[in-house]
């Protein structure tokens, strides 16, 4: 497996910006593979004729070039919209980090309203996920169908055909699993359409199917990519078969608490799926946790213990203008800043989080600028690299958006062990995570109720996994919300009013589209 912090040789170094190079070019191919934007009644895409399409699938390089668009709109899918992937799995848990009003209305998806105009033209609004799908579609389909000899320029043209297709299966399975998350049912397709006339209009399907395919095209994945990577420029941002595990360790315990959610009794096949698929993954990943002396180098990117990541480096010059991190820096930290960040840590989140000796720990110390008690500031994404360096202007974020990686995986262990009764495991894992970032931390006690150790499950999870992008759905799968998030009434969860409304501008040409249930009426 290679780690770019040991690449110091020249050759090393200019292999991988080679490598990068190839896939900076996502606008380039998302034009010479544009038959994939089909579905104008769907996905809102252009046709191209498929004589063309024909003519591009001829190369090896054809493959990388259409693989490196698909993570391209799949980041442009999570990025969008004040980066909607944060959106989604912090914001609207309110108690986390709050929203100051600029004018535009974001701040109200904190109080579970989720109608204002701008954010259900936005937020609500699925497009970009389905363009991600489509070319996903168009690569499996495609490279699929390539041949030995038009793969020539590979060793293993069997292996190579099968990394791509792999890769393309796990965007579309992550691009399913988090809209499931974010709407539950949505409308499913797996394929490929060359003519926008003859593409189906597609209603909704049911979540329970999503999940299956989601399901599907993991093992799928796993069973063609191998673990490590055989070149650097692809550690950590492309999938390999550790993140195709991940992803389905997540997918097994959201299907297990959230697929009916008139109870609050977890499936326990899910639940023993997803502790064989986490075990599988901690024993031949290879990933190891990051020393805390390092701590703030996981979430500049590609660490030991990335499992997966989207690719946000200026090394590469792909940092962002509008990073999350971005949003929480003041001008102590970006030069031209204002005073005050749009959004600001919650004080309530720090205090009730880290009291007593957990001022020690270190991501309580690394995480946090506390000089406002009123309005600490989140450092956990602040690499900020000036592309003016001289006159430090032009300020860009160059943090990695960090999908999974193995804390996460160690600690729903945790809750696998609660979902199966087993306590005393349950409170080992949480302690061991504490002594691990705290040389003298407050432990959960041996007499502690399974119901106790849940919440300190929860209060563990928010130190560890804060601003990155799982904390709502935690919530939501161990039916902790009511001590997060004041507006997510039992009543209201059991109506599944903690999914989102669909954009009224996606029914105009696809009549077969359904309004999310719960806002029927209030959309």
């Amino acid at each position: 497996m290679y780690d770019l912090e040991k690449m110091t040789s020249t050759e090393d170094k200019k292999h991988y910006m080679k490598k990068i190079n190839q896939y900076i070019l996502t606008s380039f191919i998302l034009v010479a593979v544009s038959s994939l934007f089909s579905c104008k009644k769907l996905l809102e895409q252009e046709p191209k004729n498929s004589t063309y399409q024909e003519a591009f699938w001829q190369t090896a390089a054809n493959a990388r070039s259409a693989i490196a668009g698909n993570y391209g709109l799949l980041r442009t899918a999570m990025t969008d919209k004040y980066i909607r992937y944060y959106m989604y799995g912090d914001a609207i848990a309110k108690n986390y980090f709050t929203i100051q009003y600029t004018g535009d209305g974001l701040e109200t998806i904190q109080t579970g309203d989720f109608t204002f105009q701008y954010n259900l033209n936005s937020l609500a609004n699925y497009t970009l996920y389905y363009k991600a799908i489509a070319m996903s579609n168009v690569v499996i389909a495609n490279v699929s169908k390539m041949t030995d000899s038009q793969l020539k320029d590979v060793d293993d043209p069997t292996a190579f055909r099968n990394n791509i297709v792999g890769q393309a299966l796990f965007i579309r399975a992550l691009s399913y699993f988090m809209m499931t998350r974010v709407w539950g049912d949505v409308p499913l397709v797996t394929t490929a359409y060359d003519d926008p006339i003859t593409a189906p209009q597609l209603a909704r399907s049911p979540k329970a199917d999503v999940m299956k395919q989601i399901e599907t095209d993991c093992r799928n994945a796993i069973n063609m990519l191998k673990w490590g990577y055989t070149d650097a420029g692809d550690a950590h941002v492309m999938a390999n078969k550790g993140s195709a595990y991940a992803l389905l360790a997540h997918l097994y315990l959201w299907r297990a608490t959230m697929s009916n959610v008139a109870s609050d009794a977890p499936n326990l096949t899910d639940v023993n799926s997803a502790d064989t698929t986490i075990n599988t993954l901690i024993a031949k990943g290879g990933y190891t946790l990051t020393d805390t002396v390092n701590y703030k180098n996981i979430f500049i990117g590609r660490s030991s213990e990335s499992i997966f990541e989207v690719n946000m480096s200026e090394n590469t010059l792909e940092g962002s203008a509008a990073g999350i991190g971005l949003y929480f820096l003041n001008n102590t930290y970006a030069n031209n800043f204002g005073t005050n960040p749009r959004f600001y840590t919650a004080p309530r989140y720090l205090s009730q989080s880290f009291s007593n000796n957990d001022s020690l720990d270190v991501r309580y110390k690394k995480n946090f600028d506390k000089s406002n008690p009123e309005r600490p500031i989140c450092l956990k994404y602040a690499n900020v690299v000036y592309r003016n360096p001289a006159q430090k202007l032009d300020a860009y974020l160059s943090n990695n958006m960090i999908i999974f990686r193995l804390s996460d995986m160690i600690l729903l262990k945790a809750e696998i062990a609660l979902y199966k009764g087993d306590v005393a495991t349950a409170r080992d894992i949480i302690n061991a995570s504490r002594r691990r970032h705290n040389v003298n931390p407050t432990l959960v006690s041996s007499s502690a109720s399974a119901s106790d150790v849940m919440g300190q499950y929860i209060i563990e999870r928010g130190r560890e996994m804060y601003l990155e992008g799982h904390l709502y759905y935690d919530l939501l799968r161990t039916r902790r919300y009511g001590d997060v998030i004041d507006w997510l009434s039992p009543s209201r969860f059991r109506q599944e009013g903690f999914y989102w409304p669909v954009d009224p501008a996606l029914f105009r040409q696809n009549p077969l589209l359904k309004q999310t249930t719960y806002w029927l009426g209030k959309v």
